[in-house]
């Protein structure tokens, strides 16, 4: 099987690759593209329309998400605001529209071209309160109880260690602080071949927990009042799904319950001094 270390690398290649490939002009492609559909295929599936928000920025937009979460986020005004696996600044330039020049937002990635091409994106818009910062989501640079919302789109369940990631999160908001994050989930079992496979571990696939264990990982790690927005079920291209199940898998998979859905969740970080009350 697949080790962690090896996962982290397929993901940060293929994102890199993906920012590459835009800089050059290439069509845009979606985290849900495994290596043997080609290059030329758009599989941008997943993800929702940013266009008429404020702070959207078409430089920005990779079509990688699988929600919108800055929508249910309750960010205001002056808030300090991190974006997990930022990419090239899509959700945190719609967050500087919102919190505005006392606000501050942060973005982190581990992708260098992600970041080069966030830079500059953040440079072309003049946001000097926007900055993009290299770094794993599983033992982030960032100092505890520093933010008061956390952002993230369609990146989590690309993480291996979900419960240190959901710790990590917990240990950098600030008492009283929130996160809300679009993400992919499960219901029902994947066939052997797409669950275990690293290729599609990058297409925000194999990498998906069951919806109700992906909550249970946010309980555990400390947070509260843990809210699900928006449901979706999400619709894979079934020349892509060809190359991972059988005809009776692919029957299985896309009936009834089974399958991929993108939930938009938000919790809470206890504030101490309330809970002593």
């Amino acid at each position: 099987m697949t080790n962690q270390h090896n996962i982290k690398e397929i993901v940060k290649q293929k994102y890199s690759r993906i920012a590459e490939k835009a800089d050059a002009g290439r069509p845009k492609t979606s985290c849900c593209e495994p290596s043997s559909c080609g290059d030329d295929l758009d599989y941008t599936v997943f993800s929702e329309n940013y266009r008429e928000l404020k702070g959207y920025d078409t430089d920005a937009d990779l079509g990688l998400g699988c929600g919108i979460p800055t929508a249910f986020a309750a960010l205001k005004p002056g808030d300090h605001v991190l974006d997990l696996g930022s990419g090239a600044g899509n959700d945190c330039f719609v967050a500087r529209a919102v919190v505005g020049e006392n606000g501050k937002v942060t973005g982190i990635d581990f992708s260098d071209a992600m970041l080069e091409k966030a830079r500059r994106n953040a440079l072309k818009l003049g946001y000097s309160n926007v900055d993009f910062l290299k770094g794993d989501i599983e033992e982030m640079p960032l100092a505890d109880n520093s933010y008061d919302v956390i952002l993230s789109n369609c990146v989590l369940n690309l993480v291996p260690d979900k419960q240190r990631a959901f710790g990590e999160m917990l240990r950098v908001l600030k008492p009283g602080g929130h996160f809300c994050v679009s993400d992919v989930v499960l219901t029902g079992e994947l066939p052997e071949k797409l669950r275990h496979d690293a290729e599609m571990y990058a297409g925000c696939v194999s990498g998906a927990m069951q919806m109700q264990e992906y909550l249970d990982v946010i309980k555990n790690a400390g947070f509260s009042n843990i809210q699900v927005h928006k449901q979706r079920k999400l619709e894979i291209p079934e020349e892509i799904v060809r190359l991972y199940m059988s005809e009776n898998e692919m029957a299985g998979f896309t009936s009834g319950n089974t399958g991929l859905f993108s939930i938009t969740v938000s919790a809470s970080k206890q504030d101490r001094a309330l809970k002593r009350k």
